[in-house]
């Protein structure tokens, strides 16, 4: 039988007015912006709401808005009698599908990743850390560009794998640059750069693992309802204690997303649900495998379209 798994975005796809038809007053997911709201001590779902986008941006308040916004639409599909055979998410969209999948609690996964968010956030000083998206360069020959520049003194490295053709690179603002002229000379296509507030899945990352480890163990992990595939290991993972040593790796380890969900496809999946603003996933989904079919759930129109199409799927 085919299979369904459910996909949570990172940081990026965070809007103003995001999931107004799942957290706003009176709707059937206000519960998870209340408990945000307590968790946190501030009022993140009128943030979401209401913005400004600057704001939301930061960091620190978009990880758990984006949190919020994707376990709210995964609760509403999982109402409508939807419900996954996977779950993956893209960097922080990790955290979601673990919500998703009942190995973190919903209040414990937004305290955690606002931590997560000031722990990044103070890793790497403002103008320090860059990234940039290199368009048209394969993995193989851009891991050795990247390689030569940090062996020369300016850390830079593959971050995002995200499909063929775009790989983002992170590192310190010299490695970029350079490694950015370096690429196009190589015969990539693009080199644009990111306009992202540190070098995440970096080694400049690893000082805030160490307060992560610390965070993720004041927390219960459990055993998942089913399979999360991890952003490191492109792997469906099924142990607890693994999962949250791999949610600190992930800090500072490239994002495996293209070999990600060619593990879910090789495993049945032909149906993938985008869960959370944006659309980025589902752009990335189809560039990678075009024979699946991949839906975005983001406000309740397209819940609707979404429940319909998918009846039948599991």
């Amino acid at each position: 039988m085919s299979k369904i798994a459910f996909v949570f975005p990172g940081q990026g796809a965070q809007k103003a007015g995001m999931a107004a038809d799942f957290i706003g007053e009176g709707k059937s997911g206000a519960h998870f912006r209340e408990e945000a709201d307590e968790r946190l001590g501030f009022g993140l779902g009128t943030l979401m709401i209401e913005g400004p986008q600057e704001e939301l941006t930061l960091t620190y308040n978009a990880q758990p808005a984006l949190l919020t916004a994707g376990a709210a639409i995964d609760a509403a599909l999982k109402s409508a009698g939807i419900r996954p055979d996977y779950a993956a998410g893209h960097s922080l969209g990790e955290y979601t599908a673990l919500v998703s999948a009942g190995v973190l609690g919903f209040g414990d996964a937004a305290q955690t990743v606002h931590r997560r968010g000031l722990y990044m956030n103070e890793a790497v000083p403002a103008g320090e850390g860059a990234m940039a998206a290199i368009l048209g360069l394969g993995a193989e020959e851009l891991g050795r560009v990247t390689e030569n520049i940090t062996e020369s003194g300016d850390p830079v490295q593959p971050a995002n794998l995200n499909c063929p053709g775009q790989i983002a690179i992170s590192g310190s603002k010299r490695g970029v640059e350079r490694a950015c002229e370096a690429a196009k000379e190589a015969g990539a296509k693009r080199a644009i750069p990111l306009d992202v507030s540190g070098p995440f899945h970096s080694s400049l990352m690893k000082p805030a693992s160490s307060k992560l480890r610390e965070q993720l163990d004041s927390v219960i992990f459990k055993q998942p309802d089913y399979p999360v595939v991890s952003n490191v290991t492109a792997r469906p993972e099924h142990d607890p204690a693994k999962m949250k040593e791999l949610l600190v790796e992930q800090l500072y380890s490239p994002v495996r997303w293209e070999e990600s969900v060619r593990e879910m496809i090789q495993n049945g999946v032909t149906l993938f649900i985008e869960c959370g603003p944006g659309g980025v996933l589902a752009g990335l989904i189809r560039k990678i495998d075009r024979s699946v079919t991949v839906l975005r759930v983001e406000d309740a129109e397209s819940l609707d379209k979404a429940v319909e199409a998918a009846k039948g799927w599991s």
